[in-house]
């Protein structure tokens, strides 16, 4: 094979990092490239199509299953391809970014899978970006090992047999990366994140006998998982591995996608690994889709809106049948706890709402679930054993008695709960907060002892423009107001000072977030994304 001519792609702004070279070969980066004036092109399109759509839900308030592609969901006969061996089994995932700690303690945690995140649980600094390549290249070569600078513990992997499989997520569409520019234009951050990965370690996830395997954020319809597809089916040509190697799990995390899940599938289907129930991201997508739908459409405090909510069933439920029919995994929501060192009793309150939403799961066919902290493994698994035993998955079970109508995924009223004034305190505590590390950098962050990340910033941020621009009034008696949101995110802010001190306030991004947070909030309008405005004041 001759050497590959030189990339036409461009560094910019960006401080040289330690072993980048490893990562940012001239064959890599020529890859990254060839996608790039492949696929971006569609890519633009499909945003395109998304405010097309969106235009439409405001104007109908409603959605429905896609009469163009009812042949698709009538045809009995097509499954997607087997499970590989290594994704067979996926009773207990963890997910979590990929700093070099992480990588080596998600691996070693006992969950079948990792769901290694360069999307909402990485802020995309450069480093992140880059040394995350990096630190996976060095796992599959067993090249890692980490010494906590604070606690000067080690950390070194476990035997191969033990680690879990990786499915790396890649960002979502709509995210550019402004350090790698083709002709003065920033390229995709999904082609960025997946070029790299796939290019390094397509031949080495072979030779192990795990991958290459993806999760897919954001999707809201099925041409863009076509346009996944084909991205595939051109990848596997151009490293020379045979066709269907690939494997894609799609999160079901916007409310168009819910309406496309069979044909999100079917769009895949030589690819296609499963389809993921994802909590935050699926509310933020109905606020952003339906904002302007009235009344009926008022979510209530988000710890309100538990998957037991009649929508959310709807939801879980037709993927779960969904998935089954066609042969793919039905992975569930996030576990989001994480135990504390110092109080046994908040982590045995933890622990039984942890069982009972994964007994549910596990209940209802789910072959799977996601969560965020190692010790919270052994719970799911427990789960999810009791219900599967030996068996590898449940997709033999085809919850043929779900039947889920298009109004059912819709039916926001059918929620008995209001809006209530210390949920708009919540929302604004954890939007200042996830903002301001998100701002250094930190994009995995726990608050309240709950692993947040973008998802729940996005909800956060999103049930404040939608209370007051409903007009919500609290228990309280008071109005949701531009005026009520300032004077809480004030207070908020001051509260921070005083517990965390003048010199460390100040050497944070508080008064940045804080600022951030009530732009994104009260703008009449609406931002597509938190992270789009965020990403422009993310240094590095």
């Amino acid at each position: 094979m001759s050497a590959p001519a030189p990339s036409p792609l461009a560094v910019v702004d960006a401080e040289p990092l330690p072993r980048q070279e490893e990562v940012l070969t001239e064959a890599a980066l020529a890859f990254v490239a060839e996608l790039h004036r492949r696929f971006t092109p569609r890519r633009d399109e499909l945003l395109a199509r998304r405010a097309e759509r969106r235009a439409e839900i405001a104007r109908t308030s409603t959605l429905d299953f896609l009469p163009e592609t009812a042949a698709i969901r009538a045809d009995d006969s097509w499954k997607v391809a087997p499970a590989p061996a290594a994704l067979n089994d996926r009773r207990v995932e963890i997910t979590g970014p990929t700093d070099r700690k992480m990588t080596i303690n998600a691996l070693n945690s006992g969950a079948r899978v990792w769901l290694a995140d360069f999307e909402d649980a990485s802020a995309p600094t450069w480093e992140n970006v880059v040394l995350g390549q990096l630190n996976l290249i060095d796992a599959y070569t067993r090249n890692i090992d980490f010494t906590d600078p604070r606690s000067g513990k080690s950390y070194a992997l476990k035997p191969a047999e033990e680690l879990a499989t990786v499915v790396m997520r890649p960002r979502g569409w709509h995210l550019e990366e402004r350090h790698l520019t083709f002709e003065g234009r920033p390229v995709p951050g999904a082609l960025v994140d997946f070029g790299l990965y796939f290019f390094h370690n397509a031949q080495r996830l072979i030779d192990l006998g795990k991958g290459p395997y993806f999760y897919l954020p954001k999707t809201e319809s099925h041409l863009e998982a076509r346009l996944w597809n084909e991205i595939f089916a051109f990848a596997q040509d151009y490293v020379g591995i045979p066709q269907g190697t690939v494997r894609a799990t799609v999160l079901i995390e916007t409310i168009t996608a819910a309406y496309e899940m069979e044909e999100i599938l079917y769009e895949l289907r030589d690819h296609a690994a499963g389809l993921n129930a994802g909590r935050w991201d699926y509310l933020f997508s109905i606020v952003k889709n339906f904002r302007d739908g009235g009344a009926k459409f008022v979510l209530p405090d988000r710890n309100a809106v538990t998957m037991t909510a009649p929508f959310m069933r709807a939801y879980t439920e037709l993927l779960v049948r969904t998935c089954h029919k066609r042969g793919a995994h039905a992975i569930g929501g996030m576990a989001a706890f994480i135990p504390s060192r110092k109080d046994a009793e908040v982590n045995k309150v933890a622990f039984e709402k942890v069982k009972a939403d994964k007994d549910r799961e596990a209940g209802d066919g789910f072959d799977g679930s996601w969560v965020a902290h190692p010790d919270l493994v052994p719970i799911a698994m427990a789960s999810f054993d009791a219900v599967l035993g030996e068996k590898p998955n449940q997709k033999d079970r085809l919850r043929e008695d779900v039947s889920v109508a298009a109004g059912d995924l819709i039916a926001i009223d059918s929620l008995d709960a209001k809006p209530t004034y210390d949920g708009l305190r919540n929302a604004v505590q954890v939007g200042i907060r996830y903002i301001e590390a998100w701002l250094r950098g930190l994009g995995a962050v726990a608050i309240f002892n709950l692993m947040e990340d973008a998802a729940t910033a996005e909800i956060s941020r999103s049930q404040i423009w939608q209370w007051i621009n409903a007009g919500v009034v609290f228990e309280n008696g008071e109005a949701a107001t531009p005026e009520l949101a300032r004077k809480v995110a004030a207070g908020e802010l001051a509260a921070i000072r005083a517990e965390i001190g003048e010199e460390a306030f100040a050497a944070g991004k508080w008064q940045q977030a804080h600022d951030l947070l009530l732009h994104v909030s009260l703008d009449a309008d609406y931002a597509d994304f938190l992270t789009l405005p965020a990403y422009e004041q993310l240094v590095g």
